[in-house]
């Protein structure tokens, strides 16, 4: 198990791979932004996407997904998050395309008023098959300490 002292800051991560359908697309988007380029070719085609594309939301709940497995696989004591800052969506994401992560940690804080947990900041980037960057963002996690012997 990964605890909070057992991180480094600087460390370097390459993790994921994510295959965007167009049958995901249009779901994601017809429940939670149904704005008409993410749910209809022809309206797309006339935006400045010039496609159908991805809600940004859609691409932060792929990005999740990859977060969570990547932690899962390295068993981190993760304890949820506060949130993020500096979200943003720096190109659109397409069906057929795929996305990966590349995250380096910048700080590790202790929490002064919880000794049994502390923060871990990341800068994440997220990109597409063309190593072209699609999201980039500041993650903040919660991690647990080692437990006292």
């Amino acid at each position: 198990m990964k605890y909070l002292e057992d991180m480094v800051v600087g460390t370097k991560a390459a993790f994921g791979r994510y295959e965007v359908t167009r049958e995901e697309v249009v779901d994601f988007a017809a429940k939670y932004d149904p704005q008409p380029f993410h749910l209809d070719d022809e309206a797309a085609a006339k935006t400045h996407f010039g496609r159908l594309s991805a809600s940004g939301w859609h691409t932060c709940a792929m990005t999740m997904r990859m977060l969570v497995e990547n932690l899962t696989g390295e068993n981190h004591a993760g304890l949820g998050s506060p949130g993020l800052d500096g979200l943003r969506w720096l190109k659109p994401v397409y069906p057929g395309d795929t996305l990966r992560c590349e995250s380096e940690l910048k700080e590790v804080r202790p929490s002064r008023s919880r000794p049994e947990m502390g923060s871990i900041h990341s800068e994440l980037t997220v990109f597409n098959q063309h190593d072209e960057p699609v999201l980039r963002m500041n993650s903040i996690g919660l991690m647990a300490t080692r437990p006292k012997e």
